[in-house]
């Protein structure tokens, strides 16, 4: 169910972790999904699956519920298991019946004139635990190599139940917030209001560029302050994000920002700072701004051609229309080049355009799971490097009062154990001492 409702998720536009922010922002984000897939579903069909949450997949209860079963279905599955792998690792039997060692069944082997310190030996030398008994008089060396590997299938069961557990802390307990800052510009991580409040300051933002034109790199001198006493300061990069206070602040971007400075007709100030453009109209960046003090508001649309520059539209909200939406009075426009002051005819207020500034786009991320997270990647590695790696090896010896040694070889799926039987089949042979006969023609033929 977790896998179906995942491929949903991947296949289906999501909202994006800033449209939990705020209504407006959500409403926004919908808007846009509406625009996609209403043409092709109609809007009551999208309204339908915004109820079931399919544009929040990762967020929903369904979504929820089906980790929780998944994760249930695990740990039942793993303590059914461990009981049944205990047994198997630890419960040894030394002393096997005759048919076992028939030579008609693969991997078995004859070998005579050995002793059981000679057998015992080679078994070690080849990094094998050794038991010896004796029954029915024949004595019985087993060897057993990496006996408890089985018992690694646990540590990888661990690492996935510590993933879903994780990703279940991750999405209750975590947040991602976008944060976008003009140069000197200070913005808070959490709720105002928040005890040990955190906040970032921009200090500073670079966007060098290649010779072709390019962006080189992206650059954020960024301090991060808790209820205003420096705690860490860092110029981030794309790749290399300042973490600090269980926040992480990665470098996202960077938007332009006009510098303006407004004023009343007095000369008051009502705005002196950059305002980042984080829309388009046109192709061009565009956003809008309220004037502080006043009813109006202001449409900014950045221009290149035929030279940099501002065009700023006035207008004010004179009520309602019939769908909710607000209804827009529009004022005269006006246009700005770097370093001019104008104004609207229809507004009581003038503007001066000083610069546009590079304003940085950052995420402040908060993830308790990222640790879990760790811990689940380094369970699940080691117990598939333990399975793989260490494959569990076992020989079962019968030797007889002549001296006759059948020897049984058993290995897990992953080894060449042909070739490793082999090389212990050679071993006991070369083990074996020199025949008595031949022995003592060499002594005659000594003496003589």
């Amino acid at each position: 169910m977790a896998g179906s409702l995942a491929a949903v998720g991947m296949v289906v536009r999501q909202l994006p972790s800033s449209a939990f922010q705020s209504v407006s922002d959500y409403a926004d984000q919908m808007s846009v999904i509406h625009d996609r897939y209403d043409p092709a579903l109609g809007s009551a069909v999208v309204d339908l699956l915004e109820r079931l949450q399919v544009f929040q997949i990762f967020r929903s209860t369904w979504f929820s519920v089906s980790l929780v079963l998944l994760l249930v279905s695990i740990v039942v599955c793993t303590l059914n298991r461990t009981p049944r792998l205990w047994r198997q690792s630890h419960e040894i039997r030394v002393v096997q019946p005759d048919a076992f060692f028939d030579h008609r069944l693969p991997d078995r082997a004859a070998v005579s004139g050995m002793g059981q310190a000679d057998v015992a030996a080679i078994l070690r030398r080849h990094r094998f635990t050794v038991r010896v008994e004796e029954a029915g008089g024949h004595r019985y060396v087993y060897g057993d190599r990496n006996r408890y590997t089985k018992m690694a299938t646990l540590l990888t069961h661990l690492g996935l139940i510590l993933f879903l557990v994780a990703a279940g802390v991750t999405s209750r307990l975590g947040s991602e917030a976008g944060l976008v800052l003009g140069a000197g510009e200070t913005a808070p991580v959490q709720a105002i209001g928040t005890p040990g409040l955190l906040s970032i300051k921009s200090l500073g933002f670079q966007a060098p560029r290649n010779p072709d034109g390019t962006f080189a790199d992206f650059t954020t001198d960024l301090a991060v302050y808790r209820e205003g006493q420096l705690l860490a300061r860092k110029t981030i990069r794309v790749n290399d994000p300042l973490s600090v206070a269980g926040y992480t602040f990665h470098q996202n971007g960077f938007r332009p920002a006009p510098d303006l400075v407004i004023r009343d007709v007095t000369g008051a100030v009502l705005w002196s700072g950059p305002v980042p453009l984080l829309r388009q109209a046109a192709g061009q960046p565009y956003d809008e701004m309220s004037v502080p003090g006043t009813d109006v508001g202001l449409d900014l649309l950045l221009t290149e051609d035929p030279g940099q520059g501002v065009l700023f539209v006035p207008y004010r909200a004179v009520g309602q229309n019939q769908d909710g939406s607000p209804a827009i009075q529009s004022f005269a426009p006006f246009f700005l080049g770097i370093g001019e002051t104008g104004k609207s005819p229809d507004a009581a207020f003038t503007v001066e355009l000083r610069g546009v500034e590079g304003a940085t786009i950052l995420i402040a991320k908060r993830d308790p799971g990222q640790g879990l997270v760790w811990l689940a990647f380094g369970s699940l590695l080691a117990g598939l490097l333990i399975t793989f790696y260490l494959p569990r090896r076992r020989v079962w010896t019968r030797l007889d009062s002549a001296g006759t040694l059948q020897v049984v070889g058993r290995a897990d799926r992953y080894v060449d154990f042909e070739r490793e039987f082999g090389r212990l089949l050679s071993d006991l042979v070369a083990a074996r001492p020199a025949p008595r006969a031949a022995s003592n023609e060499n002594a005659r033929g000594t003496q003589r």
